[in-house]
């Protein structure tokens, strides 16, 4: 039985073996509407099948509590208590993901292989007594459980004393090789775009540049992996196989087009891609489960229903989704994550086990050939096609059995003759005559339509509203989600009022502020609510029709600003750092700013967020602006006197991730009095630019 596209994908997810290696469909027999624009290769076709795979961040950041680390972290950190890579695959597993992908070498530099060309690799650490190989030992599981493998070799290398030198990427080339040639068979080869900085460097301890595309040799980049993985994809922000979807979120634009044009990478670009672009470059959408990529135990996972969201604004809308999985220091993924993951695949498993179209009558206003038919439209790996003259305005309905009620619209154009459909719409008979229900732009690959709330309906229609060549379509499906709730929305203003917003119509909320859990007897919410001291608000959301529940949204407040003043800045609105808003510092200079907390505290440490990119200052002066790359913190009783430094450091990842960055000091400082002072934007930007401080003192 030929199971390809959406039927093979969705059995993957529900525990079916299939293989993703088998040979590709053929396209239909006869007569065949031509190819329009990009078309993907054999490799990306595959790739795109793979629907969800896993990321495993997992080195000696584990251990010492970091995103990034310097490069001077000691071999004799990593040492995992119980590492298991059975575990960890059976947790990607556990989740339906069809792949993982290894950190083998991120920033810091140091290999989970025994490479030849380093010490600072696995084989000095205290692991098995320097006879380990994690990258061997998780492919190995991976082939165990019939997940495909994958490597991420960072460019960057903090450690390594020739990062910036010729001599580097030569060693970087080296390391690529052992990499593609001794761990069996890849499906997918992952290249950072975090490039130069400072870093270690064998000691050195200085700041490095390159030109990351062409400081890395990337002609040989691809031809190594070419030779030794011919069938595995390429990541990188821009010139592989797969682009990056501009954000670390888990949400593609809604349209997300597979193909780019020749222009310089953006994260705009690559967010929603080029329409009509000359090449095929999809996006893949990278999300971790937990706030960070790497470990920290303060953090918790994703709910399912959000993982469940996420499923829906990235795989729905063509791409990839590339979740990541965060093993502790026992080298296992942590149980709370384990049970999120399995929750969230018996949701999937649960919404696609019926199709409720199937069954159902085709007709359709025209159709390409007999190979073509309407009713191919419900067929595993067949597809509809629309005569060319009569793309505009062609239609496909399906009368279904008899009345069904469904929330998921499902459907996929065949992408080996590339994207050809714009707009479109899709409307259902019901008692009152046909409505429409859902309008978007662009389907490719996979187009999932989650709808507000269910509907009934006897029949439904698809309707092409614009295309650029004949419409291809497939795999088309009606289904009904079990109930599923995602936790409310909790934020706090700057004048300390807290509001809770519902993520759907219908549903009512209701909270707790003393860390109690909330139930349908706690605080109804009905109007935002005071809370300047800080506290803990716990909240959950019912469905008004059905009664069912969310899971807890659990949000730790500090002291608001509402009490605060800034005694001296040099950035351009001083009041919008006591508003919680982006605020940026003057061209080519740090920022620095001394703030008034009201009153004396016992200061932790300190939030920073990135700021939120707003196109309404002009193109120009976004590009311009970056968030800072590194912190100064001092703390004073009286503003005059501030002693030594209370924190200095680097903000890891900031530029690409968007939440918060927590500092912690090492003791805390008691004083009512802050000064930051923010040296340098990231990616050498002229503009600092930062979306909100807080502090800690819970």
């Amino acid at each position: 039985m030929d199971m390809t596209s959406f039927t093979r994908r969705h059995l993957i997810l529900a525990g079916t073996a299939a293989s993703l290696s088998a040979p590709l469909p053929a396209l239909a027999a006869g007569s065949a509407p031509k190819a329009y624009g990009a078309t993907p290769s054999p490799r990306q076709y595959r790739w795109h099948n793979r629907t969800a795979y896993a990321f495993v961040h997992f080195t000696i950041n584990t251990f010492t509590d970091r995103e990034w680390g310097y490069g001077d972290e000691s071999v004799n950190l990593f040492n995992p208590t119980d590492f298991s890579a059975d575990q960890i695959v059976e947790a990607a597993k556990a989740g339906g993901l069809t792949g993982l992908i290894l950190t083998a070498k991120h920033h810091d530099g140091f290999c989970l292989w025994p490479s030849a060309y380093t010490e600072h690799s696995v084989k000095n650490s205290p692991y098995k007594n320097g006879r380990g190989d994690i990258v061997r030992e998780m492919s190995e599981a991976c082939g165990r459980h019939g997940l495909a493998f994958g490597v991420y070799l960072s460019p960057w290398d903090r450690n390594h004393s020739e990062y910036g030198h010729p001599a580097y990427v030569e060693y970087y080339h080296n390391q690529l090789r052992e990499l593609t040639t001794q761990y069996g068979k890849l499906f997918e080869v992952w290249f950072d775009g975090a490039n130069g900085g400072d870093g270690y460097y064998g000691g050195a301890r200085e700041t490095r540049r390159i030109h990351a595309p062409t400081y890395y040799g990337w002609d040989t980049v691809r031809a190594i992996v070419r030779k030794n993985q011919p069938d595995a994809v390429m990541f990188a922000d821009a010139d592989m196989d797969v682009r990056w979807v501009g954000n670390e979120e888990g949400h593609a634009g809604d349209p997300c087009w597979p193909t780019v044009d020749t222009t310089p990478y953006t994260q705009e670009k690559g967010n929603k891609g080029v329409r009509g672009g000359p090449i095929w470059n999809p996006a893949e959408t990278n999300v971790s489960i937990r706030p960070g990529w790497f470990w920290h135990a303060d953090e918790k996972p994703r709910t399912p229903a959000n993982l469940t969201k996420i499923y829906f604004e990235s795989i729905g809308r063509g791409t990839t989704l590339l979740l990541n999985l965060a093993p502790d220091r026992r080298g296992r993924v942590p149980d709370a994550d384990v049970m999120s993951l399995k929750a969230w695949k018996a949701i999937i498993d649960k919404t696609f086990s019926r199709n409720l179209a199937a069954g159902g009558t085709v007709t359709a206003s025209t159709a390409f050939g007999s190979g073509y038919a309407a009713t191919n439209i419900l067929k595993p790996g067949k597809f509809w096609a629309a005569k060319d003259s009569d793309r505009a305005g062609a239609w496909t309905e399906i009368t279904l059995p008899s009345v069904r009620t469904f929330d998921v619209i499902r459907f996929a154009e065949d992408i080996r003759l590339g994207v050809r459909v714009d707009d479109y719409a899709v409307d259902v008979f019901d008692a009152k005559g046909w409505r429409e229900v859902a309008r978007h732009t662009s389907i490719g690959h996979e187009r999932l339509i989650r709808l507000p709330a269910p509907v009934t309906a006897s029949r439904v229609r698809l309707r092409i509203l614009t295309a650029a060549a004949s419409p291809v379509i497939g795999n088309f499906g009606l289904f009904l989600m079990p109930p599923v709730l995602e936790e409310p929305i909790v934020r706090r203003d700057s004048k300390g009022m807290v509001t809770l917003t519902a993520t759907a119509a219908g549903q009512s909320l209701f909270y707790t502020a003393d860390g109690s859990e909330p139930t349908a007897s706690s605080t109804a919410y009905s109007a935002p609510f005071a809370l300047t001291r800080g506290g803990v608000v716990k909240a959950m959301a019912r469905d008004d029709r059905t009664g069912v529940a969310s899971a807890v949204t659990t949000v730790e407040f500090d002291v608001s600003p509402a009490n605060w003043t800034v005694v001296k800045s040099n950035i351009d609105t001083p009041d919008a750092l006591l508003r919680g808003e982006t605020f940026t510092g003057p061209d080519g200079q740090p920022i620095e700013a001394i703030i008034d907390l009201g009153e004396t505290l016992d200061v932790k440490g300190f939030v920073l967020a990135p700021p939120v990119q707003n196109i309404s200052l002009g193109i120009d002066r976004v590009n311009r602006m970056g968030p800072p790359a590194g912190y100064e913190v001092w703390v004073s009783a009286d503003g005059a006197q501030w002693g030594d430094m209370s924190a200095e450091g680097e903000f890891s990842n900031i530029a690409a991730n968007r939440t918060g960055q927590r500092i912690s000091f090492a003791t805390p400082k008691s004083g009512r009095y802050v000064r930051i002072r923010l040296p340098r934007a990231v990616q050498d930007k002229p503009v600092i630019a930062v979306g909100k401080i807080g502090i800690i003192t819970r």
